[in-house]
């Protein structure tokens, strides 16, 4: 176990992170599903900004990596477009 301060806080506060980068990221998880699940492509079309949002920031925090954010991106508009 921990003896600093400091390292009693930083594993709190790595707690704190995991558990929000967790949510964020299934939350996304979720999102690109259900676009992926749409047969409607106005439906699909107006979702997709947001889900797009939703990869940059997970992109930009590091939780997952800037080429899988553009491949994600890549598929999903390609998805869309063939609806």
């Amino acid at each position: 176990m921990a003896n600093h301060k400091s390292a009693l806080k930083r594993i709190r506060s790595n707690e704190k992170k995991r558990v929000l980068n967790r949510y964020q990221h299934k939350t996304t998880r979720n999102a690109i599903k259900a676009i992926r699940i749409a047969t409607d492509k106005a439906e699909a079309t107006a979702k997709l900004p947001a889900v797009f949002s939703m990869i940059d920031k997970l992109a930009k925090k590091n939780i997952i990596h800037s080429n899988k954010a553009a491949n994600l991106k890549s598929s999903l508009t390609k998805h869309v477009a063939s609806l």
